[in-house]
């Protein structure tokens, strides 16, 4: 019986695996050239390969003129750099338009309040300025009767020199009546809220009829909703029944706050 010879399963060439290796030492060392020559731009090949494209593109081949042509882009983009202005902050434009109109309300108030002198050093009258703009507010003793939407004759003096101080101007002007929180009702008025809102239109239909453009008007009822003082004593009711005259700036939607009194100049010397 013939004896198998012995199954020998060993390789013939073990180092078979050093090909691998070598392959991917050799694509790892690719790699990191390519990555250095993308780093580190050699300006002299770069201008070179630039002239060797351009040649291939425009059949050209003239150094001269492919310098040329840098030097004109090159120039062209140093002009374009230096003719650009910079321009003002939207902020900036914004508060010095803000700061004007604020001198100019300025400026008016002081108007007013000059021209307005001995009423409001009788307490019945008073000029204050806030972020909405110039607000008068008028005593309602001194436009109507109690309880009344009239405005009286004794009252058309002082309506048209308010008047005539508005009509330097064309700022929208927002007439506001306000009440005591004493409830009115009877044939005339059913609340507080249809009273302050008939003396407001009567004030408007005054100032339109003093020539001032209707599209400039506006008249708002509140009743007693936003007093000035405390409503327990006469004397605080008596300075919540009032009519505020609001000549009101550019931008409308700002908050009632930071009330300055507004001082009488007095031109005597």
């Amino acid at each position: 019986m013939i004896r198998r010879k012995p199954f020998d399963d060993d390789d013939e060439n073990p180092d078979r695996w050093l090909v691998s290796y070598a392959d991917f030492i050799t694509l790892l060392f690719a790699f990191f050239v390519v990555m250095y020559s993308i780093s580190s731009v050699n300006q002299g090949k770069y201008k070179q390969l630039t002239h060797s494209m351009g040649t291939a593109f425009t059949g050209n081949n003239s150094p001269m003129q492919l310098q040329s042509n840098n030097s004109a882009a090159d120039s062209k983009l140093k002009g374009q750099s230096k003719s650009l202005i910079k321009p003002l902050p939207l902020t900036h434009l914004y508060n010095e338009k803000m700061r004007r109109e604020r001198e100019s309300m300025t400026n008016m108030g002081i108007g007013l309040s000059n021209t307005l002198a001995p009423l409001i050093t009788a307490g019945k009258l008073q000029v204050v300025q806030n972020n909405r703009g110039i607000r008068i507010d008028i005593h309602d003793s001194l436009l109507f009767t109690p309880g009344s939407a009239e405005i009286a004759a004794s009252a058309t003096g002082l309506m048209n020199e308010i008047a005539t101080v508005l009509k330097t101007n064309q700022r929208l002007i927002q007439v506001e009546g306000h009440t005591d929180n004493i409830p009115i009702h009877n044939a005339t008025f059913f609340s507080n809220w249809e009273l302050s809102a008939v003396r407001a239109s009567s004030v408007v239909r005054m100032l339109s009829n003093a020539s001032i453009a209707e599209t400039r008007l506006s008249a708002l009822g509140f009743g007693s909703a936003q007093p000035i003082t405390e409503n327990e004593t006469p004397d605080g009711r008596a300075k919540n029944r009032r009519v505020s005259i609001m000549i009101l700036y550019e931008t409308q939607n700002q908050d009632d706050s930071s009330l300055e009194i507004i001082p009488t100049v007095s031109n005597s010397k």
